[in-house]
């Protein structure tokens, strides 16, 4: 009997063993699969934050919108530069900053970067060669024609842009080189004389003309209906200071004064997107020039719009531009609006000729097909709406 019962009693805490066990088992499964997926439970002791890694500077450039070098820009740079009778034709010559700034520019802040090795890295900013045998500089990028002629010319990027308000400009000279009249040029009541105040700074680039070639190069025999850079297609802008100190001068007294830069350069914001491949500059063998390069990568509108195709050439700067809004440090006020476009190249209906009206239907009946007429990149971008409210006020 006393056997019986202490078998039973064993049962009884082997079955319960048991069960605890399973109950532990199931418990841990149970938190370890709700864990997966589940917000960590913030511990008393914080993280430590990881350290921002901080890149050292690189002493072969000199960009001007490091903090540090945000200036005034007379600290470094003196008007007029010493060799400013030397670096243009006397008879062109004028007083202007065309040199790197002296040592003592730099050495308050950089004089450990001056004496570190033989061929200190940040002399190189300035010196061709440096050493102290040789103190050839490279070409400062004033006169522009002479800096965009050099190597390190044709791969600068400044880090300003020139903010130039043509609404403040429009009452300017008539003609070429350097005026002493001045016209009354207004938009609306003398249309001829606004458009020889555009003249005066901007002409088509490169014209065509009576030439037979219409391409910028040659282009590939079997180009058919492809597009090639043709001549005649940009216009030139002023890319230096010669046309500016022609009314801005000491002599005159027009304010801004040619010593102070910062009225006129400004630190360059990031640009708006350009309907524009650098891919393609290399293969139409047009890369190194200069103006041509600039010009394009600054279209905002219409990459393939050609100035002098014989019905652009016949319209007024004003009919596609809006010259009083324009400034050419915001690239916003720069782009040519669709409306402008609207007038010849949207119809009611693609059957009526409407260039506009066959990109979107195409479009519209397949979504791959690239909108090529006008442009080189945005083609392959969404319609926008400015484009399909054009066709909508045709209609």
């Amino acid at each position: 009997m006393k056997r019986h019962r202490s078998l039973v009693h064993f049962d009884v805490r082997a079955v319960a063993f048991g069960v605890f066990l399973c109950l532990m088992l199931v418990s841990f499964l149970s938190t370890d699969t709700a864990s997966v997926g589940a917000e960590p439970v913030p511990s008393a002791t914080p993280r430590p934050k990881t350290a921002r890694v901080v890149r050292p500077p690189k002493y072969s450039e000199f960009p001007h919108n490091q903090k540090a070098h945000q200036v005034s820009c007379d600290q470094c740079h003196k008007f007029p530069s010493d060799n400013w009778q030397k670096v243009r034709a006397e008879k062109d010559a004028f007083p202007d900053v065309t040199e790197y700034p002296k040592h003592e520019s730099c050495l308050g802040c950089h004089k450990q970067q001056f004496f570190k090795g033989a061929k200190p890295t940040i002399c190189g900013i300035c010196h061709v060669n440096p050493s102290p045998r040789d103190s050839t500089r490279h070409a400062f990028p004033n006169p522009r024609e002479i800096f965009d002629t050099t190597a390190k010319g044709r791969a600068a990027t400044s880090d300003f842009a020139v903010s130039f308000p043509h609404d403040k400009h429009i009452d300017i000279v008539s003609g070429t080189g350097r005026q002493d009249r001045f016209v009354n040029a207004s938009w609306t009541t003398n249309r001829r004389r606004a458009e020889e105040s555009c003249s005066v700074c901007h002409q088509t680039y490169k014209p065509q003309d009576k030439s037979d070639d219409e391409y910028a190069t040659k282009p590939p025999s079997d180009i058919g209906d492809g597009f090639w850079l043709k001549k005649g297609t940009f216009k030139t802008a002023p890319i230096g200071h010669t046309t500016c100190f022609t009314c801005h001068s000491a002599d005159s007294g027009l304010l801004p004064a040619p010593e102070n830069c910062a009225s006129c350069h400004t630190l360059r914001t990031p640009p708006s997107a350009a309907d524009f491949d650098p891919k393609l500059l290399a293969a139409m063998g047009v890369d190194s020039d200069r103006i041509l390069v600039t010009s394009w990568s600054r279209r905002g509108s219409s990459g393939k719009f050609r100035h002098e195709w014989f019905s652009h050439a016949e319209l007024s700067c004003s009919t596609c531009h809006n010259v009083t809004a324009m400034n050419t440090a915001d690239s916003k006020t720069t782009s040519v609006s669709i409306n402008a476009c609207a007038a010849c190249h949207v119809t009611a209906t693609s059957d009526d000729g409407g260039a506009l009206n066959f990109e979107v239907d195409s479009r519209k009946a397949k979504s791959a097909f690239q909108c090529v007429k006008c442009h080189v990149v945005f083609g392959k971008n969404a319609i926008p709406e400015s484009h399909l409210k054009a066709i909508a006020a045709a209609k």
